[in-house]
């Protein structure tokens, strides 16, 4: 079966985005396939290169961006939900006069379009 996960909870304050990245794990580790990840609401925090966890807890963007890495999972952020908290990538910084963009490696910027997309091909979307 093809999974596409939409995760609306922020990184660190709730556990919807960490149990999602342990189910997503799961996933990778069985014969189903992950399409995609699409955070979306406070989901889209989790694309912010700026959080920095303490040091004894885990880094879930990190770990976000592994499993990008080593699988080759979509990890798509929601335009108009990203701009509302504040994440950005560094070619639209020049129009919002920030010095860098503060989207983290791996995550791209899209449009609900894409999450409806993935909706169509996969045979289960998962809202964490």
């Amino acid at each position: 079966m093809n999974y596409t996960i939409l995760v609306t909870g922020a990184a660190y304050g709730t556990q919807n985005a960490s149990t999602a990245f342990l189910f997503c794990q799961s996933l990778v580790k069985t014969k189903h396939t992950l399409y995609s990840v699409f955070f979306y609401c406070d989901g889209v925090l989790n694309a912010n290169n700026m959080t920095q966890p303490a040091s004894d807890e885990f880094n879930l963007i990190e770990a976000w961006q592994k499993l990008n890495r080593q699988h080759q999972v979509k990890l798509y952020v929601c335009n108009s939900a990203a701009l509302r908290r504040g994440i950005i990538e560094d070619e639209k910084k020049m129009n919002l006069n920030v010095q860098k963009g503060n989207l983290a490696f791996c995550f791209e910027l899209s449009g609900l379009i894409e999450l409806a997309h993935s909706i169509k091909i996969c045979d289960r979307i998962i809202q964490f």
